[in-house]
């Protein structure tokens, strides 16, 4: 009998590994460090916890979050199936009541006989053993060190050593979440942009001089940390809303305030900005501010945002925060198959692999399960094709440039363009989605993905 395969971390990329494995009649030991030693973000001891926002991006057909949980869903993903079971209205969005999502994503994992669970945390790696890395973002100090170790650096005086060109890391932060029942309703209305989807989103519109007065209040807020902001390493992706703010008075007017496609129903007038509320859970007894993540101390939250009309007295059960996430430089140390160059039997997946986002990271589980229960097998790992948004996001960190590496989310920029061009972007985007399902789905009916035990 083969020894099971080591999946260290229990996220999404993680559980999403391990029940690709036992599909494939391959024995896992999961290891999750939760609740023995727990991270500056996490809540729970659940499975695949969301801890940032609870949206798993668009779902209208054609764009590229679409086309990835498109190509997921045709790859027999368990996570993405319990997202759809768990889903809460959000628009043209996929979003879950986060806490039944990763209630059921435990419940499932635990239930599976050739998974065994162990709560402890990995400090030592071995390089004999077919292993998947899916420790997340908030990687403890430790097995960062291991990593570091089986990548060292070029230079020989420095080897074993962590270092900035094998290990990264960057500030993200988290959005904060209202009671429903504290938010003035008479203030605010329902919408969604461009009226896509199902009008979902409380609205908080914005006058000029309420702008005004909101960002001037923003910029004067105290931050957690007011020495050394210089020096944080922010995602591009996921900037906090102060930092936005000092770009511009503007900046946030066109980010996460914008208010295109944002009429109100009763006035047909557009705001001068607007901050969106989303549904957090099942029982829309909370929102989350979209796009509001910050580093203010609370206090300071609760004083500027009861400044976002609908807000004033808003109840705050949880105020955003930040925190570093950790991912290795993965176009030096990983091939297309997601295996380390020089350790073929370990694996990386999710977001410490370098890609960003929920959707991303439980892709990455998939394909990471799927490649190691072929090591196990004996068969040889076939990279999905690179049309796909599975290959496009694989190609991203695994080719891109060592020196400037930032994690990504999937976006049409990734995906090779057509060779003949095509100037309108939506008819642009639809022939790259057919192209990339085209050639999906021969590369599943190819390896036998979708083939269970």
């Amino acid at each position: 009998m083969s020894l099971p395969v080591r999946i260290i971390g229990a996220g999404l990329a993680g559980s999403e590994a391990a029940w690709q494995c036992a599909r494939r009649g391959v024995a896992v030991e999961l290891f999750e460090m939760r609740p023995v030693h727990s991270t500056p973000a996490h809540q729970t001891a659940d499975f695949a916890e969301l801890v940032c926002s609870n949206s798993l991006k668009s779902d209208s057909p054609n764009t590229a979050p679409w086309l990835l949980k498109e190509e997921m869903h045709r790859a027999g993903s368990l996570l993405l199936e319990i997202a759809r079971a768990c889903a809460v209205p959000a628009g043209h969005a996929l979003a879950v009541d986060r806490a039944t999502f990763a209630a059921k994503v435990t419940e499932t994992i635990s239930k599976e006989p050739l998974i065994s669970i162990l709560r402890e945390e990995v400090t030592q790696m071995r390089e004999d053993k077919v292993t998947i890395i899916a420790s997340g973002p908030l990687t403890s100090d430790a097995l960062a060190a291991e990593i570091s170790r089986l990548s060292p650096s070029s230079d020989p005086a420095r080897a074993g050593a962590p270092t900035p060109h094998h290990r990264l890391y960057f500030y993200d932060s988290i959005s904060p979440i209202v009671e429903a029942d504290s938010i003035d309703m008479t203030k605010v209305y329902m919408a969604a942009r461009y009226d896509k989807g199902t009008a979902d989103y409380i609205n908080c519109p914005m006058s000029n001089e309420e702008y005004d007065r909101f960002y001037d209040a923003l910029l004067a807020a105290q931050a957690v940390e007011e020495r050394d902001w210089e020096k944080l390493n922010y995602f591009e992706g996921c900037l906090p809303i102060e930092e936005i703010a000092r770009r511009g008075r503007d900046t946030l007017r066109f980010g996460p305030m914008k208010p295109v496609g944002l009429k109100h129903p009763q006035t047909g007038q557009q705001p001068w900005a607007v901050v969106q509320l989303r549904q957090e859970n099942l029982r829309a007894d909370s929102y989350n501010l979209v796009g509001f993540q910050n580093h203010l101390k609370f206090g300071e939250q609760a004083r500027v945002l009861r400044l976002i009309p609908g807000l004033e007295n808003a109840r705050f059960l949880r105020y955003g925060q930040i925190h570093r996430n950790t991912y290795i430089n993965a176009p030096t140390l990983l091939s297309e198959t997601l295996q380390m160059k020089e350790h073929p039997r370990v694996l990386f997946a999710g977001q410490i692999c370098g890609v960003e986002g929920y959707v991303e990271s439980i892709a990455t589980g998939l394909m990471a399960g799927v490649h190691a229960a072929a090591l196990v097998a004996g068969d040889a790992l076939v990279p999905p094709p690179r049309a796909s948004a599975f290959g496009s996001l694989v190609h991203y960190i695994t080719h891109a440039d060592p020196k400037k590496f930032q994690p990504a989310n999937i976006t049409f920029d990734l995906l090779p363009a057509l060779e003949k061009k095509v100037r309108d972007r939506q008819e642009r985007h639809l022939l790259q989605c057919e192209r990339a399902l085209r050639e999906f789905d021969g590369w599943v009916e190819a390896s036998g993905l979708v083939a269970t035990k």
